[in-house]
């Protein structure tokens, strides 16, 4: 990495501790709308919510003026949220997911599994995707357990109606796995590492390979 340039796990502990995470989060989620206002209508673009930025009174603006603003529809709109968000005033952490999907964006739960109440927040709220976390997709090839709660959880989404995705997919083998268990979607390094804007813009006009769709 560049020496200019600094990784996430660097930079975003310090905005969070420094209070600057909440208006750089806004920024990013109102860049994402407007990068993709002009991508395929099949095509949505998922924005990461921090916990603070969860808690910001200025939230539920911001996500109904972001696409807005841009001309994106709310509907390829997609938020991440990890258990966090949830573990403190669950009910109104609750109040604001009903908010957000009742205009339309779709709501995902990232890093499922790694928490101590994930299955207890999909009956309280209806998540449209669960992400499964690339801890138990790294393991598949070693751990029957692994392999087990990979499956169970995708049975759990296909029950709930609830698209999975499997994180961290970087090999053949782990591909061909999450296949057989089902998982609707599939996201990692073997398909390609993040790409500045201009880049998928490219991709996007080439079309998709056709071993992502």
């Amino acid at each position: 990495m560049p020496a200019s340039q600094s990784s996430p796990d660097e930079f975003i502990p310090l905005a969070e501790e420094t209070g600057l995470i909440v208006p750089l989060g806004e920024w990013v989620l109102r860049q994402a709308c407007k990068d993709a206002a002009n991508w395929p209508a099949h095509v949505r673009v998922a924005v990461n919510l921090s916990p603070a930025q969860f808690r910001s009174p200025s939230l539920t603006h911001a996500v109904i003026s972001a696409p807005a603003d841009s001309g994106l529809s709310a509907f390829q709109l997609e938020l991440e949220i990890t258990e966090s968000v949830l573990l403190t005033d669950s009910e109104a952490a609750l109040a604001t997911l009903h908010h957000i999907k009742g205009l339309g964006v779709r709501i995902a739960m990232d890093d499922f599994g790694t928490g101590y109440s994930s299955l207890s927040y999909l009956r309280l709220f209806p998540f449209d995707k669960i992400k499964i976390d690339q801890s138990f997709i790294r393991e598949l090839g070693d751990s029957k357990d692994c392999a087990a709660i990979v499956k169970a959880v995708v049975d759990l989404g296909s029950s709930l109606g609830i698209t999975t995705t499997a994180e961290g997919v970087e090999t053949t083998d782990q591909l061909d796995q999450v296949r057989e268990h089902g998982c609707t979607e599939i996201q990692g390094y073997f398909f390609g590492k993040p790409l500045p804007f201009s880049h998928v813009e490219k991709l996007l006009r080439k079309g998709l390979p056709s071993q992502s769709r």
